[in-house]
């Protein structure tokens, strides 16, 4: 009997075909590429029947309100100025289409989607959406990032949802800046990274700890493994989770730490995303997964489905 079939509850993955939409070039690492590589490996898996596909919420009429919480105005405007006028560049490495400024509200949407699903239900969610978010700045987008969904999702639970403590744990192998400048002066909200370093954006050091010391950011040398990452995740990372002993943890899932990623150089296999799984699932579980980085479609695929394997055992076990 597989997986899929030894337990009682699905384990949602919100996604929608809209999110191809964003057009970035066909030799541009962010692409469409990336989520038929994590569809596939999914309904290809073991884990395929017990999987729960969820359309995001494309009318939300609180999207714009949200935006607004953590955007500024002339970022939104600018933004859509260039969607309207056929496309462009946000900045040299972020290219916008005709409807990259809707389908990321339609990733916002998801992401609030998500905490929903995950606060109500008790149990963790993945998003399965593009454009990422971590690196986009309240003014501003950059690094194939277009709106700051972590952040954005963690203002939502906080303030609608009224959860007490929001963590954010972004494990992409780049530091979330514009998660970081977000959540700068926020009580209520912790940021914990682990990212190589050096490497862009260049910030994320461990002198960077906001307005209360409640952001931990952990540079890893390049070449790093699943060692030095449960080293970190064991020495530092748990033991800042479980003092601050977050209501929702929220993890900015990039799988670019892959050692067969294009454009880092860490050395992490797809079944080690399980283990990192397994550490979180210790904290709370309530975890909303969300995909920002991962470039190589084989290692993205697998990666993913490690994270969702891990989810359901952890809830097999608690029913």
């Amino acid at each position: 009997m597989g997986l899929g079939n030894s337990i009682t509850s699905l384990f949602p993955i919100i996604y929608s075909d809209v999110f191809l939409e964003h057009e970035t070039g066909y030799f541009h690492p962010e692409n469409p590429g990336r989520l038929l590589a994590i569809v596939e490996a999914v309904r290809r898996s073991p884990i395929a029947e017990a999987v729960q596909w969820c359309l995001p919420e494309g009318d939300r009429p609180d999207v714009s309100h949200w935006l607004g919480r953590v955007h500024h105005p002339s970022y939104l405007q600018t933004l859509r100025d260039i969607c309207v006028a056929g496309g462009g560049m946000l900045d040299g490495d972020t290219p916008l289409s005709r409807r990259s400024e809707a389908v990321a509200r339609l990733a916002v949407a998801a992401w609030l989607d998500g905490v929903d699903r995950v606060c109500h239900g008790g149990t963790p969610a993945f998003v399965a959406a593009r454009p990422p978010g971590h690196h986009a700045c309240p003014g501003r987008g950059m690094g194939f990032c277009i709106f700051a969904n972590a952040a954005i999702a963690a203002f939502y639970a906080r303030e609608h949802l009224q959860v007490s403590r929001v963590a954010i744990l972004d494990w992409d192998v780049h530091h979330g800046n514009g998660t970081q400048e977000a959540i700068w002066n926020s009580e209520g909200m912790a940021l914990v990274s682990l990212h190589q370093s050096p490497l862009y954006p260049g910030t994320g050091s461990p002198e960077e700890v906001g307005a209360f010391h409640h952001i931990l950011n952990l540079p890893l040398p390049p070449g790093a493994a699943i060692a030095e990452y449960e080293a970190a995740f064991q020495q530092r990372v748990l033991p800042f989770l479980h003092s601050f002993a977050p209501d929702l943890l929220i993890v900015s899932a990039g799988f670019d730490a892959n050692q067969d990623d294009p454009i880092a150089g860490m050395r992490l296999l797809p079944p080690d995303y399980g283990r990192l799984t397994e550490w979180c699932c210790h904290v709370t579980p309530k975890i909303l997964f969300g995909l920002e980085g991962g470039y190589d479609y084989d290692s993205l695929g697998a990666s993913v489905v490690s994270v969702i394997t891990t989810c359901l055992r952890a809830m097999r076990a608690t029913t």
